[in-house]
């Protein structure tokens, strides 16, 4: 029993060996081919942009929808509505910019930006952030600076004095 065991464990460490030597010879040879090509002249082709996620004429029409809703204009190309959603998306997530304050147009990927903003550096970097947006070819940035009202005011109210009654 003892020397069936042994012949078992011999056998099993023959295998691993032998399967151990077959990988390392298959390692070896590609290892080989990788060095032989490595002379060879290629030619570099330039990187490609990055696919656009699929936009299907219901998210367009969803878009389109919202944009009237909120007074905006969107052309009737699957693209322009594309580009409303990317421009709407980034001033959204832009702590300068009043995405609710600001109305985006898109036609035929021409943007219009139009509403009030609170300070230039908002009106500035709304504008960036269109120009920056893959697909839109120009911008027109119609953003007014408009000094944002402060809650607390120091007039005091008409008929209220603050003379001490005789």
């Amino acid at each position: 029993m003892i020397l069936r065991v042994i012949l078992l464990a011999a056998g099993l460490l023959v295998s691993a060996i032998a399967i151990g030597a077959c990988s390392e010879a298959t390692t070896s040879n590609t290892n080989a081919n990788a060095n032989a090509n490595t002379g060879l002249i290629t030619t570099r082709t330039e990187p490609t942009a990055t696919p656009t996620p699929r936009y299907s004429e219901e998210q367009a029409r969803e878009e389109r929808e919202r944009a009237k809703a909120n007074k905006e204009t969107i052309g009737q190309s699957l693209e322009d509505a594309w580009i409303h959603t990317k421009v709407v998306a980034k001033l959204i997530s832009d702590s300068q910019t009043p995405e609710r304050k600001i109305n985006v147009d898109v036609v035929e990927g021409a943007v219009t930006l139009r509403g009030q903003v609170d300070t230039a550096e908002g009106k500035t970097e709304a504008e960036r952030l269109a120009k920056d947006t893959d697909g839109v070819k120009s911008v027109k940035n119609e953003l007014k600076v408009v000094a944002a009202k402060t809650a607390n005011s120091n007039k005091t109210a008409p008929g209220n004095s603050n003379k001490a009654r005789p």
